[in-house]
Order: C-alpha cells, then sequence, then structure tokens
C-alpha cells in the first residue's frame, strides 16, 4: 500500500512540472522515415534549439529549430550509408549548404483530451514555410509527437512520381514520417 501511494505520489508531482511560460528542450530525438517504390529508409535530424510553452499547465505554445547538418541514416552503413547522406544533404534534396537549419512554429494548439493535442504550426524547409497539422502527446515533462510531410511542398522534386513519369523502381514516395520524442 505504501509503495502504491508513493508511485501515485511520484506521477502526481511529475505532472506538477510545467512550468507556466517557456520550458526548453533538453532531449531530443526526432527519427525520420521515408519510402521508395522498393522499400525505405530511415535516420535522424538533432534538434538545435526548441521550446514548449504552458499556459495553466496546458500546451499553448511552441518553436524549434533543426540542425540539417546532422541529418543522419541509421538503416545502411559504410558507403551506401555516406552516399545517401550526402545525397539527402544536397540540393536534390535539403539543399543543407544553404539552408543548415529548418523550423516549425506552432501557431495553434487545441486540446483534444487530457493529455493530448491537435497543433498547428508553420514548418520551414529550404526557405519555404507551409503550415502543417499534427498531434502532440504529454505526459510529465516529456512530449511526444509523430508527423506527415509533403516533400514537395517545400520545393523537394527528386524522384517524385509527382512530377516525373516512367521513375519505375527509382521512384520515392512524397511523403515522409518524422517521429519526435522531447523532454524538457
Amino acid at each position: 500500500m505504501i509503495v502504491a501511494a508513493l508511485v501515485l505520489q511520484s506521477f502526481q508531482s511529475e505532472s506538477l512540472t510545467l512550468k507556466e511560460g517557456n520550458n526548453e528542450i533538453t532531449k531530443s530525438k526526432v527519427v525520420w522515415k521515408a519510402y521508395k517504390v522498393t522499400g525505405s529508409h530511415s535516420g535522424t535530424v538533432g534538434l538545435k534549439s526548441g521550446v514548449l510553452t504552458f499556459d495553466e499547465n496546458k500546451l499553448s505554445g511552441g518553436s524549434f529549430l533543426m540542425d540539417m547538418t546532422t541529418l543522419a541514416c541509421t538503416d545502411l552503413e559504410g558507403d551506401y550509408k555516406n552516399n545517401l547522406e550526402g545525397h539527402l544533404k544536397s540540393d536534390d534534396f535539403f539543399g543543407v549548404t544553404k539552408h543548415g537549419t529548418s523550423a516549425l512554429n506552432i501557431t495553434n494548439v487545441k486540446s483534444t483530451g487530457k493529455n493530448s493535442y491537435q497543433v498547428k504550426g508553420d514548418l520551414t524547409i529550404k526557405g519555404i514555410s507551409k503550415s502543417i497539422v499534427f498531434q502532440v502527446s504529454i505526459y510529465g515533462n516529456k512530449a511526444t509527437a509523430s508527423l506527415k510531410v509533403d516533400r514537395t511542398d517545400f520545393g523537394i522534386k527528386y524522384g517524385s512520381g509527382s512530377y516525373f513519369e516512367d521513375l519505375q523502381d527509382k521512384m520515392i514516395y512524397d511523403e515522409f514520417d518524422l517521429n519526435v520524442d522531447l523532454e524538457f
């Protein structure tokens, strides 16, 4: 019984760790997954900075800056890994030399449950900003989100079946996934 009370107390105190205003991101993991006709590739990208904003213990905003120079492939090794990373960083994809960062600025938050939110934000990749909507869950000082991004909205058309014909097994699907875990 005492153990149950201590566990309950730790959960209650964890939910009270939200501080009003801006909460800096202290730890992050951003995993991407992109799909092509013959399979998929996955990897990570680092967060340069980030803040989640709370009002009355509810998510109300935030902003994030991704360090595109850290774009890495985690499902390949050796030359295959290096070649894919180089290609993703090239102008065919993210143009990292000119666009070293990407950004997400939350513009609207709607509570959809006790710990869940529908979030609308402006995503900027390669200097192009588009509105995006996604779900965020928050438990204690941790937040998770899953986003589906259409790369062609940001001028990334390489290998897209929407823009090129006869790609056959070289076609890369337009949408990629981002799975985000944050601690603040």
